[in-house]
């Protein structure tokens, strides 16, 4: 062998050179053919008995690209996709003032004045992934802000890591309704999920914090799974910060839970409450020991 350099020469063409030759038009293509190449076979892959590798790759895909953007810590941002941005709801509110007079019109005042109100937390959601994204920038370690990357407190995460040029996770669901993911997110870390525990695997796995603001089934089944899974010991624990101590504690009544035997008293010191993007993280950056970085080097995390 005059080139000691064909030792080490593929043995095989690879799946994308394969694909590529048996694209050619064939005598066996058409609707009843299943000469296609087994991966390169729509219908194929999406039979119902091609589950668990569909499972397996839906896994696999976003732990991937993730490993090859070297993304090795998270922040997970839960809220609902429904509180607007302060200029929406201001938008919307002014809108309903142009209504007729009558119970029709007042309804409208009411619900775009409670959109006012809650639109805090988009502001807030907003302001604090710009905090995690700009102050973790120069650690060895970035952390990065994921979302479920859809509209509202999800939008605001992205778009709060967008506008001061930073990164950010966008762990999209194929649903009836919704959702469209929001132009904010990084378009190589946008990711489309049809199985919801396997989008729940993700939000966890490289998570060094959940921050979950107010927000309706979706972000309670959110919490709740990730509360289950550090209070079993399935999962390590790490902070979980509530955004609102008013919604919360009217929402659900921790006490009761307590008080009724349903939960450890130890248990309530798996989340605190928070206010504030600052507040949240300076809390982040206590329970992790966390030093402002320097400006002329990196950091560990």
């Amino acid at each position: 062998m005059n080139n000691p350099k064909e030792l080490l020469a593929r043995n095989f063409p690879t799946a994308v050179q394969d694909a590529r030759l048996a694209a050619k038009p064939s005598l066996y293509d058409g609707p009843d053919s299943s000469y296609d190449l087994a991966f390169a076979d729509p219908d194929f892959l999406l039979h119902p008995e091609l589950r668990p590798v569909r499972m397996q790759l839906e896994l696999l895909k976003p732990e991937l690209v993730q490993r090859e953007e070297n993304i090795q810590s998270t922040i997970v941002m839960f809220g609902s996709a429904r509180i607007l941005s302060a200029e929406d709801a201001q938008a919307r509110f002014d809108a309903s003032q142009e209504l007729p007079a009558g119970e029709a019109r007042d309804l409208a005042v009411r619900r775009a004045q409670r959109q006012i109100d809650m639109s805090r937390y988009y502001e807030e959601a907003r302001a604090f992934a710009s905090m995690v994204t700009n102050h973790s920038a120069q650690l060895e370690t970035p952390i990065y802000v994921v979302t479920g990357g859809g509209p509202g407190i999800m939008e605001a995460g992205n778009r709060g890591a967008f506008e001061v040029g930073g990164k950010s996770i966008g762990l999209n669901i194929v649903l009836p309704h919704e959702q469209e993911p929001n132009p904010y997110i990084t378009p190589r870390l946008c990711f489309q999920f049809h199985y919801f525990a396997l989008r729940k695997m993700h939000f966890l796995m490289r998570s060094v914090a959940l921050v979950c603001f107010p927000g309706g089934f979706g972000t309670l089944d959110e919490l709740f799974e990730a509360l289950t899974l550090m209070q079993t010991g399935k999962c390590r624990k790490r902070p979980v910060l509530l955004f609102g101590r008013d919604f919360w504690t009217k929402l659900i009544d921790i006490d009761h839970l307590v008080d009724t035997g349903m939960i450890s008293p130890d248990d309530i010191h798996l989340f605190r409450y928070v206010e504030t993007a600052q507040e949240a993280w300076d809390t982040l950056r206590n329970e992790y020991g966390l030093a402002q970085p320097p400006q002329d080097s990196a950091c560990g995390w």
